[in-house]
């Protein structure tokens, strides 16, 4: 070997055997860095440590490799799929991950109920309904559904509703729904509005326009004038929704076209959705750090991107080749049970999709930058007028939520470099407090924080003024940790050295101050609006965080209580109402017959159900 290997790690090496399969590079520490997949391992691996691999990466991951352990596999398109599950599992410092964990929403449609309806979904299963998507974002589906219930009157209740329900809701009154709850339509006209509406999702508006209008004719010669209204204001609806979409493609096809754009080591990735020669949306990925090519960029993508995404195009569009295009072209095939094509477009219209691409990408990287620039001078700003040791690229905030001091609940929210960081969140509850104390609850939520002083942030901020942030130095002094700058945000009243400031502008009373260790009197920052805003928006996210959980406790626990209440209800049977259910006020709503599908309830128990849960 040309590199200075360690002896144990050569002999590793010089064991591997020439098959299919992939590999793991560890640190001094046993810490997986980096994963990769071959075709041949000796050679693969060997490649790294004679200088044969001209990656600008490689030195670096090299240097620090003290250990290897590798996975033999029958075939290539084994190795490829056990390589993902690896990233997953270990988060290799050395592997280009981005940052999209999330799933997408879906439309969901079992045709095989008499009355189904819409529903948004973000796990799809095959379970023989049919799905529609999946959608950029929640926006785009949700916006996607009113569109649907504004030109179909659709169904939009919860199946447990619908069953239960005895009269129509105001969705009916307000013409929005067709009533089939209640036998107020038949099957078969329902059933046409379904087709209407699949129609118009799948990009289908020629014929269904096509049918609106016959439908239409049809009802003005029977001298029906209402029903034939109707029907025009849905065919004016179809044809404005369908001027706002664009026509990109004229074969109709679905594909997905990834757009690339770098500058230096930072890699931003685009994709243009495109169904039925229509644009769907835009998926965008956060910037990503890496010395790594191109061409591994786009391999690793399309890797942990359709790993998780349920919906395949025919064809993706890649702005270059990849090395193992013709193994994820397989699998991606077998993941969706037709061919699917990876293409990288040299002319024509593919090639024109692919600049779009691009330009986006590009676009979207300019805009990612002067926003990062917006927030390191907020950063700046903060460290420079409150005085801050350092700049504070992790700011943790800590909030309590409680009501007469009701099941206390404390938040704790993160962020980095100006941005929410979801993997720091932390919810507590509190035990160790009896009655409304709030700094008694902040006293038990910042030393669970902090005692096992992992992950220290660069300032710590609570939701309050000079008493919360006593509270919070004493904890840290307590612990033993210092050089941690500590800041509370609360309303107050213009600083104590500004004297004629609040007689000019009474107004700065109802305004945030910052509240700092050790001073009296709080700091006004309200003439740097880019540094309180940020402190507000990771203040409000903490409050967001903190009553959202406590909401859902204070929820559960009433519902709890209610059925505790009722005599013949134990513990079993409170199980199987909530699971039937779902929640106390779908429970308040069944009627005596549902309630009497639960086991256990009988005809006299669902009566007492009724009426203690439905007092006159």
């Amino acid at each position: 070997m040309e590199q200075n290997v360690p002896q144990a790690l050569d002999v590793k090496i010089r064991n591997v055997p020439p098959r299919p399969g992939v590999y793991l590079m560890k640190d001094a520490r046993g810490d997986v860095i980096y994963v990769g997949k071959a075709k041949n391992l000796r050679s693969r691996i060997r490649n790294y440590f004679q200088g044969t691999d001209t990656r600008a990466m490689v030195p670096f991951l090299v240097s620090r490799v003290r250990d290897l352990d590798f996975v033999v596999t029958h075939t290539e398109k084994e190795a490829l799929l056990l390589e993902n599950t690896l990233i997953k599992e270990h988060r290799p410092r050395y592997n280009v991950i981005f940052r999209d964990d999330k799933t997408y929403f879906s439309l969901r449609l079992d045709t095989r109920q008499d009355f189904p309806a819409f529903q948004l979904v973000r796990k799809t299963r095959k379970d023989g309904a049919r799905t529609f998507g999946p959608y950029p974002s929640g926006l785009a589906a949700k916006e996607t559904l009113r569109y649907l219930h504004r030109l179909f009157p659709l169904r939009t209740c919860k199946d447990r509703e619908f069953s239960t329900r005895r009269r129509p809701c105001i969705e009916y009154e307000i013409r929005n729904c067709l009533g089939p709850c209640v036998g107020l339509v038949g099957k078969e006209e329902y059933r046409t509005f379904i087709d209407d509406a699949v129609l118009f999702l799948e990009g289908r508006e020629t014929k269904l326009l096509d049918q609106l209008k016959k439908r239409m004719a049809e009802a003005a010669e029977n001298l029906e004038f209402e029903e034939a209204a109707r029907l025009r204001d849905r065919i004016a609806a179809v044809e404005t929704t369908v001027e706002k979409q664009r026509m990109v493609s004229a074969d109709f096809r679905d594909r997905d076209v990834f757009g690339l754009h770098r500058e230096e080591d930072q890699v931003l990735v685009c994709i243009l959705r495109i169904r039925g020669g229509k644009t769907l949306g835009t998926k965008k990925f956060p910037p990503v750090r890496t010395a790594a090519a191109d061409a591994e960029v786009l391999s690793s993508l399309l890797r942990q991107y359709y790993d998780g995404e349920m919906f395949i195009p025919a064809e993706v569009v890649i702005p270059e080749a990849v090395d193992d295009g013709e193994v994820i072209a397989a699998w991606l095939s077998e993941k969706r049970g037709k061919r699917v094509d990876l293409i990288v477009p040299r002319r024509g219209p593919r090639r024109d999709l692919a600049a779009i691409a691009r330009q986006n990408a590009e676009d979207s990287f300019r805009a990612e930058r002067a926003a990062r620039m917006d927030e390191e001078a907020a950063l700046a700003l903060l460290r420079d007028k409150l005085h801050l040791r350092r700049l504070p690229r992790r700011i943790e905030c800590v909030d309590i939520s409680t009501l007469g001091g009701e099941l206390p609940v404390g938040s704790l929210v993160s962020f980095t470099d100006g941005r929410p960081d979801k993997s720091g969140y932390r919810l507590y509850h509190v035990r160790g407090v009896e009655g409304p104390d709030d700094y008694a609850s902040m006293h038990e939520v910042l030393r669970r924080r902090f005692e096992n002083r992992e992950g220290l942030p660069d300032l710590l901020m609570v939701d309050g003024g000079r008493g919360q942030v006593s509270m919070a130095v004493k904890v840290l002094r307590e612990l033993g940790i210092g050089g941690l700058d500590v800041i509370g945000l609360a309303k107050g009243s213009a600083p104590a050295d500004e004297p004629g400031e609040a007689r000019r502008r009474p107004s700065m009373r109802e305004q945030d101050h910052v509240y700092l260790a050790g001073r009296k009197d709080p700091v006004y920052i309200a003439k740097h609006p880019a540094a309180l805003l940020l402190l507000q928006r990771i203040r409000d996210e903490a409050h967001r965080f903190a009553v959202t959980h406590h909401r859902r406790r204070m929820e559960k626990r009433d519902s709890r209580s209610l059925l505790d209440e009722i005599p013949g209800v134990g513990a079993a049977k409170k199980r199987a109402l909530l699971r039937h259910f779902g929640d106390i006020d779908s429970l308040r709503r069944a009627g005596r017959d549902a309630l009497r599908k639960v086991p256990g309830i009988t005809e006299k128990l669902a009566e007492e159900i009724q009426r203690r849960l439905n007092p006159a």
